[in-house]
């Protein structure tokens, strides 16, 4: 069985950096030293040359638009790009074409990441209206969550039927995973904007059609709710200070019930960056204030928030290029938010063992993932190896996402990914890809 040795790392893990050896065999870390000796001519050497080892990252929310969107994106070039931005491990949501909600529709997208997916995955079972039965028949062991649209759907995955979210919540013990937006508020705040421009209604007004109000007014609920049935909730992509008001700070991860998610693009982009990223910053929920983006920061380092992630949804450009109303929400993130986060570090803004703490460590904590997050003897070898000193700029001839585009186009990065390993295996390797080894789906210790 292939042996490697990564020698000369700064380890981060569990809140520390050492420097140290790991040694890999098969898909398993089996030994962790300050230095570990073997024959050369038995072992794949790696020399970090004081690079940071990290466990690869657990992004638990992208869109990797297939089946059915596949001219956006697909899980083999997206899988790819994230590989290569240090994303080992990856949960995809159910709003593809057809939505996976029902168990046939679910396995249909596991069959198709087994074939072609560079990173381990799992995928989130979408919830509706009237689909509890098909819901409940969910492998909580196999399948990562429930995802519920609680605004801002696709197709006919919008759940707002009291009825039917109470029982949703009553019904499983799963992790319920929710977008917080709500509709009717959105929907009046897009009327009053159109009756003044039509179609053309200016970007900066983005944040003021999906408000804080909207934000607030669904995730106080769904929380509420929570409380009520005893559910296991988490809340994706806050947008807002207030939101996160909700969320508390005084127990460990583990013994949260109600857990929420901050992505990269609300921590780094704010409403005046509207002005030169127009529509190519257009998420669901928006990109909101500095007041905002700041409420955010603080509460992901106090620990109300929990969990860094992408919501990576790539459209093509000429679908982001169009006016407001018909400009598509999302962009693709995932091979440029571990380098943006360090950036962030480098500002003095987060410490590395924080990053690794809200990007590695508790992704698997929270859904209670086998053997992934951390660099520990027994577990997978899904590790990262990340040169702090190394610039480099976003630009076109470099960007893997199959739209061609990122919202970070002109940016200089100060630290580079340089390897990337998933179970064992070395996918990525400054720039060459092993194109022949597939990533494993995920089992949860539940």
């Amino acid at each position: 069985m292939a042996k490697t040795l990564i020698k000369n790392a700064q380890i981060v893990n569990e809140n520390q950096i050492y420097k140290g050896d790991v040694l890999i065999k098969g898909e398993l870390i089996i030994q962790i030293g300050e230095s570990i000796d073997v024959l050369e001519d038995e072992v794949n050497i790696i020399h970090a040359n004081g690079a940071y080892l990290i466990p690869g990252v657990i992004d638990d929310q992208v869109h990797f638009r297939e089946p059915g969107l596949t001219h956006k994106a697909n899980i083999e070039t997206e899988s790819k790009a994230a590989v290569a931005g240090g994303i080992t491990t990856f949960i995809e949501m159910p709003n593809t074409v057809p939505q996976a909600t029902t168990q046939k529709l679910l396995e249909d997208k596991f069959d198709i990441a087994s074939k072609t997916s560079y990173a381990n995955y799992s995928f989130m079972f979408g919830g509706t209206n009237d689909n509890l039965e098909e819901l409940l028949k969910t492998d909580q062991k196999k399948v990562a969550a429930i995802k519920l649209f609680l605004g801002s759907s696709t197709g006919n995955m919008l759940v707002d039927n009291e009825d039917v979210l109470e029982k949703i919540f009553s019904s499983t013990d799963m992790l319920i995973a929710v977008h917080c937006e709500d509709e009717a508020t959105v929907q009046k705040n897009l009327k009053t904007q159109m009756d003044i421009y039509g179609d053309d209604i200016p970007i900066n007004l983005h944040h003021k059609i999906r408000s804080e109000e909207a934000c607030y007014l669904s995730s106080s609920k769904a929380i509420a709710l929570a409380k009520r049935t005893g559910a296991r909730l988490h809340v994706f992509h806050l947008s807002t200070a207030k939101e996160t008001a909700l969320f508390r700070n005084d127990i460990p991860l583990e013994q949260k019930k109600i857990t929420a998610e901050v992505c990269v693009h609300h921590l780094w982009f704010e409403e005046n960056d509207y002005n030169t990223k127009g529509t190519f910053i257009k998420w669901n929920p928006a990109v909101k204030t500095v007041a905002d983006r700041d409420g955010l920061w603080k509460a992901l380092l106090d620990d109300r928030i929990d969990v860094i992630a992408t919501d990576h949804a790539p459209h093509t450009l000429e679908e982001k290029e169009n006016v407001y109303t018909k400009a598509p929400s999302g962009g693709p993130l995932v091979q440029h938010a571990l380098p943006a986060i360090f950036n962030k570090h480098l500002e003095g803004k987060i410490s590395i063992e924080k990053i690794v703490e809200k990007m590695c460590h508790n992704p698997a904590i929270l859904f209670q993932v086998n053997k992934r997050g951390f660099i520990k003897e027994g577990y997978f070898a899904d590790l990262v190896l990340i040169d702090p000193s190394s610039p480099w700029t976003v630009q076109k001839s470099n960007i893997l996402y199959k739209c061609g585009w990122s919202p970070f186009e002109g940016t200089t990065f100060q630290s580079k990914i340089t390897h990337t390993f998933v179970n064992g295996n070395l996918i990525y390797n400054n720039g060459v890809f092993d194109d022949n080894t597939k990533g494993k789906r995920l089992e949860f210790n539940r």
